[in-house]
């Protein structure tokens, strides 16, 4: 039997929940809460192979139950059931321990394979949520500034204040001919034509530096 726990304050969800896990041959229900301190208490006591967490309740959130629980039971496996799949909800979850997120917009029997899936050390993420997740995890896109030198940097920077090669050299204290070496490369670097798209192009990615 797979002993599982419901978390939910809403008494509607919560009994629903609850009335169709009944109807489950291979699942016990173990005990159900109406709040994150609640849920911790019991989980303890009762030992729940799978709790199932809402995130919002007023007595203690789903977030910090999750914490509680894993850190007196580390074996549970705790499922986030939630409206909610912002990344500030979303995030704070997956770090706190939850082992799987579904939206409560999963009809009862996904709820239930979801639970046999945890048994068997299975994930299930919906899939808006695992958008949520891909977008903090993934790296931030390299901008085409990132290739150049220190010092072609600083003359992008100066670039895109307008400033001719000749104030270029005297502001960086370089020759006009590196001045222009160093130009050359940057138009290359960027993929622009000439250094009137380069300042362009500093001032749309806040290559800029203004001088006091």
């Amino acid at each position: 039997m797979i002993k599982v726990a419901v978390v939910d304050d809403h008494d509607m969800v919560r009994k629903g929940l609850i009335s169709y896990l009944q109807t489950e041959k291979d699942i016990e229900l173990v005990f159900e809460a109406t709040g994150g301190q609640e849920a911790v208490k019991l989980s303890v006591m009762k030992k729940p192979d799978v709790v199932l967490m809402d995130l919002l309740m007023e007595k203690g959130n789903g977030i910090e139950a999750t914490k509680g629980i894993l850190k007196e039971y580390p074996g549970c496996k705790i499922i986030i059931i939630t409206s909610y799949y912002d990344e500030a909800q979303v995030i704070p979850a997956i770090e706190a321990g939850a082992f799987s997120y579904l939206l409560k917009t999963a009809s009862a029997h996904e709820i239930v394979q979801a639970i046999r899936k945890a048994v068997a050390g299975e994930t299930v993420i919906e899939p808006k949520v695992a958008s949520v997740m891909l977008k903090k995890l993934r790296p931030s896109e390299k901008k085409q500034h990132d290739d150049l030198t220190e010092r072609e940097l600083e003359v992008l920077m100066c670039l895109g204040e307008g400033m001719t090669n000749q104030e270029i050299s005297e502001e960086l204290y370089i020759g006009v001919k590196t001045v222009k070496t160093h130009v050359s490369n940057i138009l290359a670097k960027l993929n622009v034509s000439d250094r009137t798209q380069a300042a362009v192009y500093a001032n749309r990615n806040g290559v800029i530096k203004k001088r006091s």
